[in-house]
């Protein structure tokens, strides 16, 4: 919620309104909805992945090249 707090630069005195980006009231409100619902569908959506295996892989079956110095 901090990012979208009205600003002014310090410096060159510009004022940043994220208020000002739409003509429609509630833009804020519908933004953090929206980010909201993606949040928790990725939750969703992660919680029904299968575990990762995470077992350190067999150097000796596949070898790295050679790097040139």
């Amino acid at each position: 919620m901090e990012r979208y707090q009205v600003t002014v630069d310090k410096k060159s005195g510009i004022k940043n309104d994220p208020n000002e980006w739409s003509e429609d009231p509630s833009y804020i409100l519908d933004l953090l909805q929206r980010i909201i619902y993606v949040s928790l569908e990725t939750i969703r959506i992660v919680k029904t992945l299968p575990p990762l295996n995470e077992a350190a892989p067999d150097t000796n079956d596949h070898p790295l090249p050679a790097t040139k110095a």
